[in-house]
């Protein structure tokens, strides 16, 4: 192993951020760079491309400022949030804001390929249903409502993949990421040609797939100058943000997960062979090593629905004293439940018509129970994408917290009672940057593999253990949650029809 600098960016959904890394795993410098994010209507999502840019080179650069000498950075990593349509003209010039992983908006789309294709020969031509987030039935709604885009798009890029194409001038991407577009065939690793034509997709719009850890570009000279790096460095495949962020957690092998607190809350187990849950209800990819797989399952408004809760009711207020807030509350929230479907809900019921709810609510709940529920609601939904996992028949007994949300000791405290299980939290700054950092330093040679690079940049960590009082308690609180989601089915279904309404008339 050689010494030298790694950058890794993770393109998320508030910001990008950029981790400059050394080989031992030290953190050198981290800068974030924030965007925008747009809802022109209820249930959308969407980004600018070109903020996405601005935000990823000034990010990049940052760090990149931090290194000695510009030749010290031997490679640059890419992560960034998956499932996003971003589509480009001959000019390789975007056509629209990309429309993100927790759009909603292709609910329709989604059941006209169920019924047209049908959930078995989904299920076996990708291994996955395609979700509302994936970009197949976006491509289908922009079809259906924006058809002269379509007779401009000229590339189909995924959001990290944008950042390369400006970096290297090349359009490709990594197994990981294409295994959330609806038309990869994660077993295979290659783009699925049933689906292809399925979905009337020119292959000539896609990107080539690399592996994670393989070159995927290189730094042009005119990127490089903006940036303040050598031309020429490569630029891994990198990954997707839960892949990339698995990565840095270590979780490559059999029996290990991750739960990550996030915007989305994500339940990610790695897997050393394929397979799919035969009614696709938790999403299977190729890993970001070479022969690995994942399943995962994700809930769509883990943090989001703590930046709601903060944003509607008390805004301005720092989320560490916003979660401080709910500790002058016991564990079960005094009854108070909350259901985080804000954005609809993928696992396990995958119905983009969920929708939130706070029940149980009566005079004596105050904010501290509120707040607590909200932090509360988000655990038993990753407990709900674990047990999915599981009964995919993945052995999972090995968990490690990531995100945001494990910064917060309640927070952590709350997972590890509502899982019941001992919880490994990540040290911060080892989040899917620190991986796409990681997957490019493998890229450059600076280790030989990524299970070399894991084992040799592992970190410290603190071991959150349940309290018996908490298990208990969160117990019986969740036998209540399970009730909640058929309960309101019908009620929910109602609402959504009537927001769709709304907003077609708006």
């Amino acid at each position: 192993m050689s010494a030298g600098l790694v950058i890794g960016l993770d393109l998320g959904t508030t910001g990008a951020r950029a981790v400059l890394a050394d080989t031992a795993g030290r953190t050198c410098a981290v800068h974030e760079t924030s965007y925008e994010l747009r809802t022109p209507q209820p249930g959308w999502a969407e980004q600018s491309p070109d903020a996405w840019e601005a935000a990823a080179f000034d990010a990049i650069a940052a760090v990149a400022s931090r290194a000695d000498r510009a030749d010290e950075v031997r490679a640059i990593g890419l992560t960034g949030q998956m499932h996003g349509l971003t589509l480009l003209d001959r000019a390789r010039q975007p056509l629209r804001d990309a429309i993100l992983w927790c759009d909603l908006r292709t609910g329709p789309q989604r059941r006209e390929l169920e019924d047209a294709i049908g959930v078995p020969a989904l299920v076996r031509h990708t291994g996955n249903l395609p979700l509302e987030g994936f970009q197949a039935p976006k491509l289908i709604w922009v079809r259906q409502h924006e058809p002269k885009l379509l007779e401009r798009t000229a590339h189909v890029l995924l959001p990290k993949d944008f950042i390369r194409l400006r970096l290297s001038g090349e359009c490709l991407t990594d197994v990981s990421d294409a295994s959330g577009t609806g038309y990869f065939d994660s077993a295979t690793r290659r783009w699925s040609n049933e689906m292809l034509d399925a979905l009337q997709l020119d292959p000539a719009w896609l990107p080539e797939i690399r592996e994670s850890p393989e070159i995927a570009g290189r730094l042009t000279a005119a990127a490089a100058e903006r940036l303040g790096l050598r031309p020429g460095i490569p630029i891994a495949a990198g990954a997707g943000d839960q892949p990339a962020g698995a990565v840095a957690a270590g979780v490559i092998s059999e029996g290990d997960a991750a739960v990550t607190i996030g915007s989305s809350g994500v339940v990610f187990a790695a897997a050393s062979a394929y397979g799919a849950a035969p009614d696709g209800r938790v999403q299977v990819g190729a890993h970001a090593l070479p022969r690995r797989w994942y399943l995962m399952g994700v809930t769509q408004a883990a943090g989001l629905s703590l930046r709601w809760l903060r944003d509607t009711f008390m805004p301005g207020m720092p989320y560490d004293q916003l979660v401080s807030v709910a500790a002058d509350s016991p564990p079960g929230s005094r009854g108070l439940l909350w259901l985080p479907y804000l954005q609809g809900e993928r696992t396990p019921h995958l119905d983009a018509d969920a929708r939130g709810a706070l029940v149980g609510l009566t005079t004596a709940h105050g904010s501290a129970d509120i707040v607590r529920a909200v932090l509360e609601g988000v655990a038993f939904s990753l407990r709900d994408a674990a047990q999915a996992i599981q009964g995919v028949g993945a052995s999972v007994d090995r968990f490690k917290l990531a995100g945001g949300g494990a910064r917060s000791p309640l927070w952590r405290q709350i997972v590890a009672d509502v899982f019941d299980a001992p919880m490994r939290v990540e040290p911060e700054g080892r989040g899917p940057a620190f991986g796409a950092a990681m997957l490019g330093a493998v890229a450059a040679g600076l280790f030989a593999s990524v299970a070399e690079a894991v084992d040799v940049t592992s970190a410290p960590h603190q071991t959150v253990v349940p309290s018996s009082a908490g298990v208990a308690a969160l117990e019986a609180a969740y036998e209540r949650y399970r009730c909640l989601y058929p309960a309101l089915a019908d009620a929910n279904r109602a609402a959504a029809a009537v927001q769709a309404a709304e907003a077609a008339d708006a």
